[in-house]
């Protein structure tokens, strides 16, 4: 399959990476990265290991025509994603993106299926033209509105193929409010109290992390999506157990000074319910960044 990886961090790297081992690949993403994977080839290393030679670039080539965009920039970017890949008109865009409503504004602005998924494996971008991954996950991904779809079935089938644990799912209304859940809970979380994942298990953290997630429950159940409580704090758990020793993707931003994805995380929540703990942590990361002018 000819995919397009837009966001070539460090997830987008790992997937195009993991990809590139089966399929044809272009990453799309910033330089000195991509100007080194382009010369150099993408060494991935950790737990899962090669060396690939994906195409790589700062903009789509203007003769991309991928059957697959895999979009993985950060949420407050989908817009400018969406419109640099109108123009190679993908037959399929696949979001493992964080935050919610990410692939109605892609299907917004997109004349192809647009699939949700997340993704639990864990990737840090090291240097340039080498990423890290530090946890062997799952891809799960699906049509947006649930159900079942071609598109998904061959996508999911293009991500076995190039070795991906994968799980093409008809619920993913719910596995996308439950990632939500997850990311309310342990990101915010760990990247104001500037702790590793696993720290979210033990009290006082732990008391933030599955308010949060509670809260994302309400919220889901209210927009209709059948998450109870019990489920939304047991993801929580998992995931925190799963990835102890990592330090999640909202707290590198903040390790780096760079704008969090907030605003679709724990703002999301405070947009749908009543959620007094989301709202709390996404002032303080708000002000952090606005302190910062990142915002």
């Amino acid at each position: 399959m000819d995919v397009l990886v837009f966001g070539a961090g460090s997830l987008g790297s790992l997937v195009g990476g993991l990809l590139a081992r089966q399929h044809r690949v272009t990453l799309v993403g910033r330089d000195p990265h991509v100007a080194t994977v382009d010369a150099e080839g993408l060494t991935v290393d950790g737990e899962l290991e090669c060396h690939v030679g994906p195409a790589a670039a700062t903009a789509v080539p203007a003769d991309a025509a991928p059957e697959l965009a895999v979009v993985t920039v950060k949420a407050y970017d989908t817009v400018a994603a969406a419109d640099a890949l109108t123009d190679c008109s993908p037959a399929a865009t696949l979001s493992l993106q964080n935050g919610l409503d990410n692939e109605t504004v892609l299907a917004a602005r997109l004349d192809c299926p647009v699939l949700a998924g997340t993704c639990t494996y864990g990737a840090v971008l090291s240097e340039p033209g080498r990423v890290t991954c530090t946890g062997v996950g799952e891809v799960v991904l699906g049509p947006r509105a649930g159900g079942e779809s071609e598109s998904a079935a061959r996508v999911g089938a293009a991500f076995d193929d190039a070795g991906f644990e994968t799980t093409v799912a008809t619920d993913m209304p719910r596995r996308s409010w439950e990632k939500l859940a997850v990311n309310a809970g342990i990101n915010a979380t760990t990247a104001l109290a500037r702790v590793e994942n696993g720290r979210v298990l033990d009290d006082p953290a732990s008391e933030v992390a599955v308010t949060a997630a509670r809260e994302t429950a309400r919220a889901a159940r209210e927009a209709g999506v059948d998450l109870s409580d019990e489920a939304a704090t047991a993801a929580v758990r998992r995931v925190a157990a799963a990835t102890a020793d990592n330090t999640s993707s909202m707290h590198q931003d903040v390790l780096a000074e760079c704008r969090t994805e907030v605003d679709a995380i724990n703002g999301a929540v405070t947009e749908r319910t009543d959620a007094p703990v989301n709202r709390t942590m996404a002032a303080l990361l708000r002000a952090w960044e606005r302190a910062r002018d990142l915002r």
